[in-house]
């Protein structure tokens, strides 16, 4: 998962992508944020959706999708035309990660509005209505407030049937599981450990129940932080990249980046220590990890990911 108001660029992006598809990591990820969020506006930071039209007819076989694209930013019906054209393209391979919005710098800057955060979740429902219903064909009429069709086609319809699946990225107790429970083929955590995400997925359960669903039909992934190396010197080495460009290390001599980044949940040492770190999110009923990259020219170090496997 990369975060690509970081520096990406596509001469980045197509290197990244032809590596995942060659070492048989199951999928591709990127954010969907305008400008860089530490500070450096003069980092690239390649448009998501252009992005993924590429990565459509780069690769063959992994999956991809955003990281999630916020509501706020594009009309659910665009954002719907866009993902079926993307489906089409990569012959149904596309995953729509969907959040409600939450960098208000970001949306001052391009004047985008960022309503208060209980209307940024009734939009995020409302959108995603609109979303599963234009993609169902059409003419639709949907009686909404913010988002309402009114004899509303969009053809072609995504390859995959019934839907693509809808990724939702949060963790949010009262409402935002209540609409994962309710909306979402998936659901991506953040927890802060496995503490805290068992108590979330305990929450999302109780939405199920109360909106009669059957948890098992979300799956489950988990975004974190990631840092991998051959040996204890070069997780070392990686270590002090990593404290040099986050500003949450900030501070933190370069040889203590590993500790800091531990403590913050991140996934970190060689292979055999990340593979056994992994073992303990799936034990808690996680399926799949996004992990985030931030390094965008480190290739070798995917062939590390690509090795856990054998783990």
């Amino acid at each position: 998962m990369l975060e690509a108001q970081e520096g990406l660029t596509w001469d980045r992006w197509f290197a990244i992508a032809d590596r995942v598809e060659a070492l048989g990591l199951d999928s591709l990820w990127r954010s969907d944020h305008f400008f860089s969020l530490m500070g450096h506006p003069q980092r690239p930071a390649l448009e998501c959706w252009t992005s993924l039209t590429a990565l459509a007819q780069r690769t063959r076989r992994i999956r991809f999708g955003p990281l999630v694209s916020p509501m706020t930013f594009r009309h659910p019906a665009l954002v719907a035309r866009m993902a079926a054209a993307v489906d089409l393209l990569s012959d149904g391979r596309l995953v729509l990660g969907l959040g409600a919005g939450w960098n208000d710098a970001e949306h001052h800057a391009f004047g985008i509005a960022l309503p208060p955060l209980k209307e940024r979740f009734d939009r995020l429902e409302e959108g995603i209505a609109v979303i599963k219903a234009l993609w169902s064909g059409g003419p639709v009429d949907l009686e909404a407030r913010y988002y309402p069709l009114r004899g509303a086609a969009a053809y072609p319809r995504p390859v995959q049937r019934p839907a693509p699946p809808i990724l939702i990225g949060g963790d949010g107790e009262v409402r935002l599981l209540r609409i994962v429970a309710r909306d979402a083929d998936e659901w991506n955590s953040h927890a802060a450990g496995h503490e805290v995400y068992q108590v979330k997925r305990a929450r999302l359960e109780e939405h199920c129940r109360a909106v009669g669903r059957n948890p098992d039909e979300i799956r489950r992934s988990w975004m974190g932080g990631i840092l991998i190396g051959r040996d204890a010197g070069e997780v070392a080495e990686k270590g002090g990249w990593m404290q040099s460009f986050l500003a949450a290390l900030s501070g933190v001599p370069p040889a203590a980046a590993p500790d800091a980044l531990r403590r913050r949940s991140w996934i970190v040492g060689t292979p055999d220590q990340a593979a056994s770190q992994l073992d303990a999110w799936s034990t808690v009923g996680v399926e799949r990890v996004m992990f985030q990259w931030y390094n965008l020219d480190d290739l070798d170090g995917l062939g590390l990911l690509a090795g856990l496997n054998a783990h």
